[in-house]
């Protein structure tokens, strides 16, 4: 199996833990890529579901090796490859002066990349006639493992800790959608003005879009590098039964607020977040792509994976030959036009991580 199928049926499949290596904690729940496990196959650090439904019946487990200590990727009973697990970061065992640990304000994704979600709320996520049927963003809060707000100041104190101490490289923001206006856009802003104030590393801001497009540039000169809106599907059959009140900003307005946004930050320093698997139809995924690689906009395809605790646990991710189909066509589009992954100053095409994508570039 060529190591592009492999990545593809991992995420798509998921993984089984038993044994779990020590030290190769997942993430259950939350905002971001939730119940999965950061896995390194080869010199691909991939997020992989771990404690889905689907990834307990996964043909894929984990084998130790009790001589060597290395830990090898089965499937089937049969060795595939040797993994590992990125370490637990330096800058957890922190915190700041009134005893707040940095992990509660921002998580390490992948092996490089610093992540949080500044507002861990949102005004839909309650109300069953608006919530994204998918979002999970109140969990990690109800549990207790992160804050409401993370303060800016806080923020930077924890970015500059992750870059001295782990070599984080890039940072991003997302955010629950706070109100109707700006969508996020000025707390974001605010966050960014304080790490860049504090350290020179990459910043990609995520929020819907603004209903000025002058937030756009705002955004730019508090610091951000790179923007992401996400569409997350695109029939609007599927918006409207998916994420009911996301689904109040037509499409086109997402796409009047990319063309904008490519003029802010730049060909390629736009993304936007497509979940495959959630109902649109491979033609659909296909021609929204077309349309946001000649824009400018990278188009980050993932498979839906379906959260623990969401409406939506019980819904099926998309097939690995769905994937393999899709990665293949798009990775040819966007050879074509010269969009890179590699190429964006941070985010999470950037990182890669939950998606094989980049590998068909």
């Amino acid at each position: 199996m060529n190591h592009q199928r492999l990545i593809t049926e991992l995420q798509s499949q998921g993984l089984q833990l038993s044994p779990d290596p020590v030290g190769a904690a997942g993430r259950k729940g939350g905002a971001g890529p939730s119940d999965h496990k950061a896995v390194r196959v080869g010199q691909t650090t991939v997020m992989v579901p771990v404690f889905t439904e689907g990834a307990a019946r996964s043909p894929y487990g984990l084998q130790a090796n009790d001589q060597t200590s290395q830990t090898w990727l089965e499937r089937d009973g049969s060795a595939i490859a040797p993994v590992d697990f990125p370490a637990q970061p330096q800058f957890y065992q922190l915190t700041t002066a009134d005893g707040t640990p940095y992990w509660k304000i921002a998580l390490l994704h992948s092996h490089n990349v610093l992540a949080t979600t500044v507002l861990q709320t949102c005004i839909r996520y309650d109300n069953r006639q608006t919530a994204c049927q998918f979002c999970a963003i109140g969990q990690s809060l109800a549990a207790g493992r992160t804050l409401a707000r993370k303060r800016p100041e806080q923020l930077a104190e924890v970015a500059e800790a992750a870059v001295r101490l782990d070599g984080v490289e890039h940072l991003i923001m997302t955010t629950g959608t706070p109100n109707l206006t700006d969508r996020g856009a000025a707390y974001l802003s605010d966050c960014a003005r304080a790490v860049k104030a504090r350290v020179n590393l990459p910043i990609q801001a995520q929020c819907e879009p603004p209903n000025d497009f002058v937030w756009l540039e705002r955004l730019r000169t508090a610091g951000v590098d790179s923007l992401g809106m996400h569409l997350e599907a695109v029939e609007p059959a599927v918006r409207q039964r998916i994420m009911p009140g996301k689904a109040k900003v037509p499409v086109s307005y997402y796409y009047e607020a990319f063309a904008a946004a490519v003029k802010v930050f730049g060909w390629g320093q736009v993304s936007t977040y497509l979940l495959a698997g959630l109902g649109d139809s491979k033609a659909s995924l296909l021609t929204a792509c077309d349309r946001l690689i000649d824009l400018g906009v990278y188009p980050f395809v993932v498979p839906f994976v379906p959260v623990s605790g969401t409406p939506l646990a019980q819904h099926a991710p998309p097939s690995s030959d769905f994937m393999f189909d899709l990665y293949q066509v798009i990775g040819e589009k966007l050879r074509r036009r010269g969009l890179r992954s590699s190429d964006m100053k941070a985010g999470c095409a950037k990182c890669g991580a939950c998606s094989a994508l980049s590998t068909f570039e």
